[in-house]
Formats: C-alpha cells, sequence, structure tokens
C-alpha cells in the first residue's frame, strides 16, 4: 500500500510592510528622518506642511494633527503618532533592526543616543536662533562662536573615520547632516573645519541621502521606498 503523499504547505508568505506617514517640512530637520526612510528602505508617504501657516496642502490645520505644531511627526498605520526627532529616527532604524542603529541595550546603542543628544543640544538648539530675523546680530555671532567650538570637537572624529559612529552610517549622521546643511543658508562657514565639509559631502552622496533631497526640493507630496 501506497502512503499518501503528506498535502503541500503553501510557504508563508512575510507580511506587507505597513505605510508609515511622514509630515515634513522641505529643508527643516525632519530631512533627518526623511532620509532614514529611504535608507531604511521603508514604504512610506511624506506630507508636506506649510510651517509659516502651519496648514497642509488641503487646507488641513496642523495643529490639528500634532498640537506641537513643528515637525516632525510620524503616523503609524494604526493611527499612532510618535513626535520628537530622535524617537522618531530610532522608530525607524529599528523597523530595520541592525541597518541604521545598534541592538538596544549594547553599548553602541547608548553611544547612539548620546550622539543624537549632542546634536539636538549643541547643534540643532544652538543653529535655531540664527533662524529668527529679530535675532540680534550680537546674538547671532556670539551663536557662531558656540557653534565653531562644536566644529572643532566633530572635525577630528569625522577625519579619523567616515561616519560619526565609525564605519557605518546611522541616523546620527542623518540628523547631524540635515542640521549642517543649513549652514550657507544661514551663513555659517564650515571652510575652517575642512573634514566635516568632506563628511557633509560623503554624507550627501549616499543614495538614500540624494533620494530625500531629490523629493524635498521637488517638493512631492508623497513617495514610497
Amino acid at each position: 500500500m501506497i502512503a499518501p503523499k503528506p498535502p503541500r504547505v503553501a510557504p508563508k508568505s512575510s507580511p506587507k510592510e505597513s505605510l508609515v506617514k511622514l509630515y515634513y517640512s522641505p529643508g527643516a530637520c525632519s530631512y533627518a528622518p526623511h532620509i532614514a526612510l529611504y535608507e531604511a528602505g521603508l514604504p512610506f508617504e511624506a506630507v508636506k506642511v506649510d510651517l509659516r501657516t502651519h496648514k497642509l496642502a488641503d487646507g488641513t490645520d496642523y495643529y490639528s494633527i500634532n498640537p506641537k505644531g513643528y515637525v516632525p511627526l510620524l503616523e503609524l498605520d494604526d493611527g499612532t503618532r510618535l513626535s520628537e526627532l530622535a524617537v522618531i529616527v530610532q522608530y525607524i532604524a529599528d523597523r530595520k533592526p541592525g541597518t541604521l542603529a545598534p541592538a538596544f541595550g549594547s553599548m553602541e546603542r547608548y553611544r547612539l543616543m548620546e550622539w543624537l543628544n549632542f546634536i539636538s543640544s549643541e547643534l540643532h538648539k544652538q543653529f535655531s536662533p540664527l533662524w529668527y530675523p529679530d535675532t540680534p546680530e550680537v546674538t547671532k555671532e556670539a551663536q557662531k562662536k558656540r557653534l565653531a567650538k562644536r566644529f572643532d570637537y566633530l572635525n577630528p572624529i569625522v577625519a579619523k573615520q567616515p561616519f560619526l559612529m565609525g564605519q557605518n552610517f546611522t541616523v546620527a549622521d542623518a540628523y547631524m547632516h540635515a542640521i549642517l546643511n543649513w549652514s550657507p543658508q544661514l551663513k555659517v562657514d564650515l571652510s575652517p573645519w575642512p573634514a566635516l565639509v568632506q563628511y557633509q559631502q560623503r554624507v550627501a552622496a549616499r543614495p538614500g541621502v540624494t533620494k530625500a533631497h531629490n523629493a524635498e526640493h521637488t517638493s512631492k507630496a508623497a513617495a514610497t521606498a
């Protein structure tokens, strides 16, 4: 008697990745998670916010979506929303483990968080007053001197290794690149720190960064990685 063949089991298909929605404004710090989404290869929709009017293209009041009023904001497929850049980029990185951030619990992950905090407080917030037209020139010059000290610290680090964490690009690089990208517009001269200039060029050449740059500069309202 011939034993019946076992039923053929179809291979399990990998679950479809859910779509996330990134609220961003071209050239703002939301450029960092925009980069991270492309670098991670995640599907997403990018929704442009006019930060002058706090409106979306369809007239929706952005405050009704994010009461804080600023970008970035990440909306998950279940409607959950995440704000604060350092949190958002880590969430994106953890959707693709081992690509843009070290594993949670490792010392390297704490080093990444150390960098994210440094960029937030010592670069991002130091640049911020330079954006306001009513900031006195004496204050702007003082801010630029503070930034120069931070550049003195960063220059030798990126002179000896390609990225902040060493050989691997992480979300900290996406964040720092986004902030340093403001330098020409805000008349912050990076030329005294040649390694920092080369770092910016190196990051800008990455495919994911190029995609994010092109998406923001062509003012596309939506994109999928």
